[in-house]
Formats: structure tokens, sequence, C-alpha cells
């Protein structure tokens, strides 16, 4: 094999090893943005479009929406397009389908795109109740002094 032929074997399997590095996967990050006219738009989207690892860079002004694709880390993203001086939070609405109780106070929202309101944790429903457990297990049948009460 020779010096030559070791040496290429071993630079083709350290050369093997760097190209083993996991791959990053592909990611959709949403973000509402506050945006007023089409400069800000362009301002957003060109600072977005910098961005390590970044695709295509979408912007609805309509809905104040913007949606980054890419090989990219969504802290990174946020980060940079608050770099911009705009008031920035990830996307917060969902489809309204989506949503066990919609209408809870915490998820409707009048600003929300159509169909859509925004993304609320389960305990949000658990949380809103018009009765409170005391009262009802005060006249419960299970209760011996609910005679008493009455």
């Amino acid at each position: 094999m020779g010096v030559a032929g070791a040496l290429e074997y071993l630079s083709d399997m350290l050369s093997s090893v760097k190209k083993r590095k996991k791959k990053k996967q592909i990611q959709t990050v949403a973000l509402k943005v506050r945006m007023d006219c089409e400069g800000c738009e362009r301002k957003v989207k060109s600072v977005l479009s910098g961005v390590k690892g970044v695709k295509s860079v979408d912007v609805d002004l309509k809905q104040q929406k913007v949606t980054v694709t890419g090989y990219v880390e969504p802290k990174k993203v946020l980060k940079a397009a608050q770099s911009t001086k705009k008031k920035v939070e990830p996307w917060p609405y969902v489809p309204y389908s989506l949503v066990a109780n919609p209408y809870v106070s915490q998820a409707y929202d009048k600003k929300a795109p159509p169909n859509h309101v925004r993304a609320v944790p389960v305990t949000a429903t658990i949380t809103e109740t018009t009765v409170d457990d005391h009262y009802t297990n005060m006249f419960s049948d299970e209760n011996p002094n609910a005679c008493f009460i009455m």
C-alpha cells in the first residue's frame, strides 16, 4: 500500500467524519412584526434574508406576518427581526378549529386574521368556571350537612 496510500486512506476517513455532521432540518418560522408601510416591509425582508440558512422570506403586510423558511433556528430569526427595532413576537394565531373552546376570553382576539384565534394553553378553559366548587359541594347530595343549610 505504501506511505502515500496510507495517508490518502487516513485523509479520506477524516473527511468522511466531517461529512457525517448532522444537518439542520428545514424549518418554517412565523413572526408577527409591526409594519406600517412598504419601507418597513423591505427593511424586515432584507434583514431576515441576511440570516445564515434562510431560503425564503414571505411578508404579508396586511396580516403583519413574516414567514421565514430555511435551515434556521427560530431564536436566531427572532433576534434578527428584533434588530430592526420593530415590535416582534412569534406568530400567536392558529386556526380556530384547532382550539377546544375558541371563544374563551384569552383566545378571542378581534385583531386576528379571519378564521384564526390566539393560541392559548389548554389550562385557560379550566380556570374559567362560572360556579365555584365550594358552592357545588355545599349543596350536593353527598354532603351530610346540606339539609341544615336549606
